[in-house]
This record gives structure tokens, sequence and C-alpha cells, in this order.
């Protein structure tokens, strides 16, 4: 019998169809558990359709969903980036489904590409890779084209790191608000669009800290960090206190005509780049741009014996391999390692410097 009792419990019904066993329990009444094997068993004659989720959808629309998840997720900068590439993209592939843009297609965009800057192209194949696989990890598309397109190799060079006189001489160049901003950023190895966003609430002159802020995370959440203040870098921030505008909440800010109105607004800096080449030509030095000074001051602190992991956390890097970017400097280990080298190698038999500087002079 299909539908039975069970004391204690109530009805149940069981059956098997088509070698597959199909039961349910426990109803109340007999009839509650016959509707409910009348409707069981209807559902399998009868099975409807399952419902597929849609994996395609228009290339623009992916772009713009990409673009807003970067608004609201990631800094200014990197949403940004992707504006300026997108545009790109759009371009050549906005009337189409993501599903019609080929591999070969890919690969011949960014191709193009690298015959203006091989890095250029690197960051389209980054950045492309990353909108697919947006798509992809919501199901909204089926594939990622640019799976298996490699990068372009490129020649590292080694970046410019100036000098301390260098820099010195650029700071003082600038008026006394520049001169504040380099010595900001100079001192507490930050990066410009953490200073640029550097609050009153963020400095506490009683611990003597600065906390910076940066969205290098991949979920896009800002994380902070506590730098201690140098000396000149407290008199620095102590003297614009002192001066500040009360109403306004930032350390550096600026005026600026509102685009629809004209009226002056007050707001923190978005970017200074024409600053630096300004100072530079006028300290008759080679030009550098604001993150050299990150690259210099980690540098020095290497220099100076100051261990790694801390340079890694004032520079609020996530990896050691990112800070050892920064890191310019021939270390003592490296000397050291030389030397001993140099030593392994040393004998009798080796030609000494003078002997080579005497054949040397006697052609």
């Amino acid at each position: 019998m299909s539908i039975y009792f069970v004391k204690g419990k109530g009805w149940r019904y069981d059956f098997i169809q088509k070698g597959e066993r199909h039961t349910a329990a426990w109803y109340r009444t007999k009839g509650e558990a016959k509707t409910a094997e009348a409707e069981r068993k209807e559902a399998i004659r009868n099975p409807q359709p399952v419902m597929v989720a849609p994996t395609d959808m228009a290339f623009l629309d992916l772009v713009n969903r990409v673009l807003d998840h970067m608004k609201a997720y990631r800094s200014k900068r990197h949403y940004q980036d992707y504006v300026y590439m997108a545009k790109r993209w759009v371009k050549k592939w906005d009337m189409l489904n993501c599903s019609e843009i080929s591999a070969d297609m890919v690969q011949a965009f960014v191709i193009q590409r690298s015959r203006r800057s091989r890095q250029s192209a690197n960051k389209d194949i980054r950045y492309l890779k990353a909108v697919f696989n947006f798509g992809l990890n919501r199901r909204w598309i089926s594939a990622n084209p640019v799976v298996g397109i490699g990068f372009f190799p490129v020649e590292k060079v080694r970046k410019y790191v100036p000098s301390k006189e260098d820099v010195l001489k650029v700071i003082s160049a600038a008026n006394e608000d520049t001169r504040d901003y380099l010595w900001t950023i100079s001192d507490t190895l930050g990066r410009v669009g953490e200073i640029n966003q550097l609050r009153w609430d963020d400095v506490d002159f009683g611990r003597q800290t600065v906390t910076l802020y940066t969205r290098k995370k991949k979920d896009g959440s800002l994380t902070p960090r506590e730098i201690p203040m140098t000396r000149r870098l407290q008199q620095i921030l102590l003297k614009r206190f002192e001066r500040r505008d009360k109403e306004t909440p930032w350390v550096f800010w600026h005026t600026y005509p509102d685009r629809e109105t004209n009226a002056l607004l007050k707001g923190p800096y978005k970017d200074r780049k024409k600053i630096m080449r300004t100072l530079c030509k006028k300290a008759q030095v080679k030009y550098f741009r604001y993150h050299a000074l990150r690259h210099f001051g980690a540098s020095l602190m290497e220099r100076t014996n100051v261990n790694i992991g801390s340079i890694q956390r004032l520079l609020g890097h996530e990896s050691r391999e990112t800070t050892e970017i920064y890191l310019h400097s021939i270390g003592e280990a490296e000397r050291n390692a030389v030397r001993i080298y140099e030593d392994a190698t040393d004998d009798s038999h080796t030609i000494s410097h003078t002997n080579v500087q005497a054949e040397i002079a006697g052609g």
C-alpha cells in the first residue's frame, strides 16, 4: 500500500515509479497524504522545464556593471584607470555580446596596443581579464576570451630614486604650503591619495601618530595604518592646526570653481601633477614624481639598517615582495657576500690590480 499510517507520527505516502522511490511524511490526514502523492506523480509525469540562467550579455552592460562596482568598492584612482581603458574597449566592441568577443579579437587588440607600449598592453590584458572574470563569477557569461593570452615581455628598468641632496633642493624650492605637503609625504612614506584625504581627525598629537587609509584590499575596503610622527612632521602639523579653517576637515585642501555654478568650493586635492615638474626644473635636478619620495624614504631606511618588516608596515604593503621593489640600495649582506666570494677566489695566481694597471699602461 502506498499510503499508510504510523502511530504517533501521521500519514505517509511511499511509491516506486520508473525504478525510483518517492516518499514524504508526516501528514495529519489520509486525504492530505493522497493529495500530496497525486501531486508528486503528476510532477513526475509532466516535469516543469528547468530554468537555465542566462550565460551571455552585452559587453557594454558588463563594462558598466564593473565600473559601478569599482566606483563603489575601489579607490578613485583604480576606478579612473578602468574608465580610461573602458573607453577604448567600448569603442571597439560596444555593439557585441560578450560571447561574440573571441580570443583572436582580444589578441589582435592587445598586439596593436603593444606597438605603442607593451606596459600599456599588459595593463589592458590584466584589466580585461578581470572584467570577464567579474561576469563569470556572477554567471552572467560562460567564458573569458582573455584566458590564455600571455603578457608581453618588457625590459624592467631600475626606477630612478632621487638623492637626499636633490630631494632637499626640490623641497627648498617650494612655497610654504607645498613644502609642508612634500614633507608630509616624505615623513609618512604616504601615497599621494592618502595625504590628499588626510583629515584632522586622523592626526593624534597626544600619541604623536598619523593614520593613513588606503584601498589596497581585494574587497576595496579602506585599511588604516598608524605612522609615528617625526619631530619635523609634528611641528608642521601643529603649525597648520593652529592656522586651520575650522569648517574644513582636511589637512591639505584648496578652493576650486564648481563646473555648473562656477561658485567656489572647498575640498581635498585630487592630484597635483604639475608641481613636481615645476619644482624639479626650478631646483635644477632630474625630474621625479611624488611616488619617488616613498622609494627614497624606504631605501634610506634600509641603508640605515631598519628591518624590512618595519618598512613594509610603514609603506602599507600586503607583501614583503612589494616592499623589496622599493629597496634600491645594495645592502650590507650583499656586500659581505661579494667579500666572501672575493676571499674564496683570491690566490697567488690571481693577477693583481697593480699588474693589470701596468699591462694597460704598457699597451
